[in-house]
């Protein structure tokens, strides 16, 4: 029933913001409760159109605010008509979607509302701070691997390295991972990126060496650490969004957690309902 709807609501907004109409001039104090249209009885007000036009998608928003308007006004009018003629009991999936929807509304201005009061520029900082500003530099690796099945073929690789054959034809010849057609060369990496077997060999290793056969989950590697370095802390601008994100989950989740632990919660007795009666929306029709 909803996409019906939606698709309803975007078939005929879209035909009507491709005509265009002018846009009514208003002499008097234009408010959010000002009538723009009345449909048998029924007022439509700014607020609404304006209400209306925060859920547009974006190619309607970049429209010019005439076309805009136009639109939008049609397209409540041809609704407000449209519902005044449901005959009989409306279906009581109509309220339930409507308290649904008003819940999500105020939870969603709360939130924005402990987001705005939570990321402010100082808030940054001290995240940064906190986080980088005495940070000492971190290691980078850069090695190639060689990834076979066996424990012996590995063994065989190892041998045939120490022999003096090319360790990147022998990727190209030998490998069965991803990075064998490029010479076996994983690039630059830090700490965490690779799997703890794997990265525990680099750690110990020095620029040139070449390990002995490592088993992990994907199978028996043979590296080469090509070279190391040392990266110092990212700037403040090139983490900002970053440390934003976070302090946005932090204060959401701390938010959340605080209220629901205080409020007041009674659940039916668990079994009391099956679970299957979340799908049957004969419950609601």
């Amino acid at each position: 029933m909803l996409k019906r709807h939606n698709i309803w609501q975007n078939s005929v907004l879209g035909a009507i913001l491709a005509v265009g109409m002018a846009v009514p001039v208003f002499a008097e104090e234009v408010t959010a409760d000002k009538v723009v249209a009345t449909v048998n009885g029924t007022d439509i007000t700014l607020g609404e159109m304006i209400a209306a036009a925060e859920t547009l998608p974006d190619q309607y928003k970049s429209l010019p605010d005439d076309v805009l308007y136009d639109g939008i006004l049609q397209q409540l009018i041809q609704q407000t008509a449209l519902s005044q003629s449901l005959e009989g009991t409306p279906p009581k999936r109509i309220d339930f979607a409507v308290t649904n929807e008003r819940r999500t509304l105020r939870a969603g201005t709360v939130i924005d509302r402990i987001v705005e009061k939570a990321v402010t520029d100082e808030a940054i900082q001290a995240a940064y701070e906190e986080k980088f500003a005495n940070a000492a530099p971190s290691k980078e690796y850069n090695a190639s691997h060689i990834l076979v099945k066996t424990r012996e073929e590995a063994d065989a690789i190892r041998k045939e390295l120490e022999d003096g054959a090319d360790f990147a034809e022998l990727a190209k010849e030998k490998s069965t991972g991803p990075s064998g057609p490029n010479g076996g060369s994983l690039g630059w990496f830090g700490p965490g990126m690779m799997v703890k077997p794997f990265e525990d060999a680099v750690v110990g290793m020095e620029p040139g060496q070449i390990s002995e056969p490592v088993e992990t989950q994907f199978g028996w590697h043979v590296i080469k650490l090509n070279e190391t370095r040392l990266k110092d802390a990212p700037k403040l601008d090139d983490v900002r969004e970053e440390l934003k994100a976070q302090l946005e989950r932090d204060a959401v989740e701390n938010a959340v957690a605080d209220l629901t632990e205080s409020a007041t919660v009674t659940q039916a007795e668990k079994g009391s309902i099956p679970a299957s009666a979340v799908r049957d929306t004969s419950l609601i029709d």
